[in-house]
């Protein structure tokens, strides 16, 4: 038989352990980006001979140079991001809202036709959107960005919502329709303050995408007052190939938006992706 002591020994190495796993997994996620973050701080020269040392001055040049290198990127991509952010969440809730609290005939094909959109690879559909686009006059606009997020992660936004909906209790929509609520209302009222959870998740999942997107920022942008962030990343690097610390700085102003968001969101993404309310 384990005596109380023997347990609580093992108690102690099992709590111990865990808490040296969680460090050491916190100090290789986060050194890579300290490190990225010190380095806009020195020079060139440091950066080969010490590249693990303090920087020598703290010296904001290198940030202010790549923030004027990238500020109109920066433009674009915050406003890109925003706006099909709120129509991505807002046309997947309304979605998710139809297949779940309506009724409506042959719903489990729709269902399947919304859903089977997850399946669709945007590689595959390059080039017919590089011609309805360009025949529309959307080609190189930010609409042709902000339209093509939003079509390509609807599907996925609302299987998430949609999951999170079916878990709610039925009974809030037929005491809202006993009191003369319409479906709209009982959308707005009732339905959307109780998926703040997992809308939140959504939010950030879809802010983490548009922000890092790239393949459809390259191919349907060509002015640099329309290229976001990744892209103009990208210019600056072959431009300033050489010059480590200026490129250091701009990589770090652009992860600093994202790094900032998840922390103070990170409660509601959690909660969202593993709680329900019917439970």
């Amino acid at each position: 038989m384990m005596t109380v002591s023997s347990r609580s020994f093992w108690g102690g190495m099992s709590q111990a352990f865990l808490w040296a796993l969680l460090l050491s997994v916190g100090v290789i996620v986060v050194y890579p980006l300290l490190w990225m973050a010190l380095g806009g701080f020195k020079s060139n020269s440091q950066i080969f001979e010490q590249p693990f040392a303090l920087p020598l001055q703290w010296s904001f040049a290198n940030y202010l140079s790549a923030w004027r290198g990238v500020q109109g990127y920066m433009v674009s991509s915050l406003l890109i991001t925003a706006v099909s952010t709120v129509t991505t969440v807002f046309i997947s809730a309304w979605a998710a809202f139809g297949l779940t609290r309506t009724p409506m005939p042959a719903k489990p094909l729709v269902t399947a036709i919304v859903l089977g959109g997850m399946m669709l690879s945007p590689t595959v559909a390059l080039v017919p959107l590089v011609r309805m686009l360009q025949s529309l006059g959307l080609y190189d606009t930010h609409w042709a960005l902000i339209i093509l997020y939003t079509a390509f992660r609807v599907p996925f936004t609302t299987f998430l919502i949609r999951a999170y909906m079916l878990d709610l209790p039925r009974d809030l929509d037929e005491a809202a329709m006993m009191d003369g609520a319409s479906p709209g209302q009982i959308f707005r009222r009732i339905i959307l303050p109780l998926c703040r959870p997992i809308i939140m998740s959504c939010i950030v999942l879809h802010i983490l995408f548009a922000w890092n997107e790239y393949l459809f920022a390259m191919i349907f942008t060509n002015n640099p007052s329309v290229q976001t962030l990744p892209v103009g990343l990208t210019s600056m690097m072959s431009k300033q190939g050489t010059d480590f610390a200026q490129v250091f700085a701009a990589m770090t102003i652009s992860a600093l938006p994202i790094v900032i968001i998840f922390f103070l969101t990170q409660r509601y993404f959690i909660r969202g992706l593993t709680e329900g309310i019917g439970k």
